[in-house]
């Protein structure tokens, strides 16, 4: 098989990698990819915003399947543009896609269907929000609808913070996506990442995994697209993944095929799970970044396969095998990110860095630069490890990390500490 994968971040060097281990491979191009990805693939400089370009590309190079890492071309509609030119896409439509393009549409489609789910009121006016905000006290959690690169969100503390998060986002601080706000209860619970393969009537889990989205040690400082992730997840027992499976998943796929738009690709649900439940915090129309990279370390059968049944709507009978270690990434970040930051500093030491046992580095904001390689964005490597346990999983990415020759980077120094909690024995 042909394979073009579409993307340029950790999540895409994850799946390139564990793509061409694939012996139904023939050849995999990747546009635009990244310096890690270009050890893996053909990276290609095709502009994936121009639909028309990339059904031509498949079209020269026989594609059989694309399969789209990030949720901008999804949102797009490229789906849509590749299967009217017949051409196999993994990944949601663009109807399907508001469940991650916009929040509003998936808070309805929660209330419509009894999905638990925090509670909120949708707002296109200021004023209105604050009165609504006031009223329910703080605190409380402030969203754009529409996409804003996993920052749109915030967990407001104070009344002051929800207020300036309303002025933010509905005054333009997110261009079209923050044309409307929802505002939320805020629910207590712990957090995790929870993924399905879908074929539009059918869901098959995925092992889960938590992330750790606060920039800082001690889940403190700005909300990230991610510093870091670990799986699988202690609080998603057997139990709670066939209840979320129940009460959250499997109304939705049922919701979005009666509304003519069925869900297939992977369904990647935000969980808090509270005393009382699982409830939805928000869903993706894609693969999670960092989480991808500790499910494809984990992942024990082929996934071309998997994407393929997703496609072709032959999940039901289908099953994978995971390793039963855990895996843990550290995300290396450049200074300054969330916020603003340099590019192009180098970036020495991978080699011997990837030498420590059971240790993968997958490549975000990568490129390179004559003889090195250079960061070119916020999060730029994820370091990945595999161990007996997760404290294991974790010394091992330390271990790697301080082999990394990067001054202009940092990253958080406690990532899986939740885990690593349990597996001692603390009370987390």
């Amino acid at each position: 098989m042909n394979i073009l994968l579409i993307g340029s971040g950790g999540r895409e060097h994850a799946l390139a990698w564990k793509i061409v281990s694939s012996p139904l491979l023939t050849k995999l191009w990747c546009a635009p990819g990244n310096a890690g990805i270009a050890q893996e693939a053909e990276c290609i400089a095709l502009d994936v915003a121009d639909h028309a370009a990339v059904v031509r590309f498949c079209k020269q190079n026989r594609i059989d399947l694309v399969v789209v890492g990030p949720e901008a071309p999804l949102a797009a509609g490229i789906v849509d543009d590749l299967a009217s030119a017949g051409i196999k896409a993994f990944g949601p439509s663009k109807a399907a896609s508001q469940l991650e393009s916009s929040k509003g549409f998936t808070k309805d489609l929660c209330k419509a269907n009894d999905i638990p789910t925090a509670a909120y009121e949708r707002f296109r006016d200021a004023d209105s929000a604050k009165a609504y905000i006031r009223k329910q006290g703080a605190p409380i959690v402030v969203k754009a609808d529409g996409l804003a690169a996993g920052k749109g969100v915030v967990v407001a503390m104070t009344l002051a913070e929800a207020e300036s998060a309303i002025d933010m986002i509905l005054g333009g601080g997110f261009g079209a996506a923050g044309a409307e706000a929802v505002v939320e209860e805020f629910i207590v619970g712990e957090e995790a990442s929870f993924f399905v393969l879908c074929d539009g009537e059918h869901g098959l889990p995925l092992a889960t995994a938590q992330d750790h989205k606060r920039a800082f040690d001690g889940d403190k400082g700005p909300n990230t697209g991610g510093m870091g992730a670990y799986s699988p997840a202690p609080v998603m027992t057997e139990a709670m993944i066939a209840r979320t499976m129940r009460e959250i998943v499997n109304p939705t796929l049922r919701a979005m095929a009666a509304k003519g738009m069925p869900y297939k690709g992977v369904l990647f649900a935000g969980l808090m799970v509270t005393k009382d439940g699982p409830k939805l915090i928000e869903y993706n129309a894609r693969f999670g970044d960092p989480e991808t990279q500790v499910l494809m370390l984990r992942l024990m059968s082929d996934l071309v396969p998997a994407l393929l049944a997703s496609v072709d709507g032959q999940l039901k009978n289908f099953d994978l095998r995971w390793f039963p270690d855990p895996a843990l990434t550290v995300v290396m970040a450049a200074k300054g990110y969330p916020g603003d930051y340099a590019k192009g500093s180098r970036i020495l030491g991978l080699e011997e860095a990837a030498k420590v046992e059971g240790v993968e580095i997958f490549h975000a904001g990568t490129k390179t630069s004559g003889a090195d390689i250079v960061s070119n964005g916020g999060r730029v490597l994820n370091v990945t490890a595999t161990g007996q346990t997760v404290s294991e999983a974790q010394r091992r990415a330390y271990e790697a990390i301080a082999r990394i020759e990067w001054p202009e980077g940092f990253c958080r120094s406690d990532i899986g500490w939740q885990a690593i909690a349990r597996e001692k024995g603390t009370k987390v």
